[in-house]
């Protein structure tokens, strides 16, 4: 398993996880990662914390590169993720994970019954507001056009939901907050772009909601894609378009982006590649 050069994933930068099963009261990001690493070591998986930066899959055995080194494979596993996009602001780096984050669906439970911002205007934007308005007592949602460009009947959702408030022409400057005695999120910092007005808003949450982006760029080209970068995989299974390539998790999920349902995909990928090696062995 080649990790990468930070292993872990976006559950690396999650502090608490709710909704992975066999955990009722809740476990840390790199907690359930480091038990995940281990498991997978007990069965005697080799972990490389290195990146692949070639890959050539036009005959087999497929050939990967890390650098200068070259591995072969007779069938491959992507499970390379997806990455949330952000604003670029110093203080999305200090409060992520104490109050700010980019999945409502992983972290709206800790903000029950408080005020938190949605940033955003297209789709992922509209279900993370509608989603955050069931437990929080207020969704404040920025937008920096006139108009969204999400899905109309998402739109209607959220316009039409007496709990969610929309800044119009409005950008997020800066998230504020203490970071001693404890590190939390305790207001933001907007501009409205027609008036140049600054205010600020006291709220417990951010949520970035401005979309993912698919860590698939090694294979483009190579595998099949959507317009986004998000891999293609044949319907009822994980087999991408080249035969005894499969993909799994985010990298192949614009919709769910859990870590349960990444753990099911990655689960029906080894399937997948166990049964494909198995067929060729027979037919050798």
């Amino acid at each position: 398993m080649f990790a990468g050069l930070e292993p872990g994933g976006q559950l690396m930068i999650t502090t608490d996880v709710e909704n992975y099963p066999g955990f009722p009261e809740g476990i840390l990001g790199p907690e359930i990662m480091d038990r995940f690493r281990l498991q997978v070591e007990r069965f005697g998986t080799v972990i490389h914390p290195r990146e692949i930066t070639r890959i050539d899959f036009r005959e087999r055995p497929f050939r990967l590169w890390a650098d200068e080194d070259e591995f072969l494979a007779r069938s491959i596993v992507v499970s390379t993720g997806a990455s949330a996009k952000w604003l670029g602001l110093p203080s999305e780096v200090t409060f992520g994970g104490f109050g700010v984050s980019a999945c409502a669906t992983c972290d709206g439970f800790f903000f029950r019954n408080r005020e938190v911002v949605v940033v955003g205007g297209g789709d992922t934007a509209m279900e993370e507001a509608h989603y955050l308005a069931k437990l929080c007592s207020k969704v404040t949602l920025i937008h920096r056009r006139h108009e969204f460009r999400a899905s109309k009947i998402m739109q209607d959702r959220v316009l039409n939901d007496p709990k969610i408030e929309i800044l119009w022409n409005s950008g997020l400057e800066e998230i504020l907050g203490e970071t001693a005695p404890a590190r939390r999120v305790t207001g933001v910092r907007i501009r409205n772009f027609v008036s140049n007005e600054v205010s600020e808003v006291p709220v417990s949450g951010v949520f970035i909601a401005i979309g993912h982006k698919p860590n698939s760029d090694l294979f483009k080209g190579v595998l099949d894609m959507d317009d986004v970068g998000y891999l293609r995989t044949i319907p009822g299974s994980t087999r991408t378009n080249i035969a005894g390539v499969f993909a799994a998790g985010d990298v192949a999920d614009s919709i769910y982006r859990q870590a349960v349902t990444a753990a099911g995909t990655g689960c029906m990928a080894a399937i997948d590649a166990e049964r494909f090696l198995s067929l060729e062995a027979v037919h050798a």
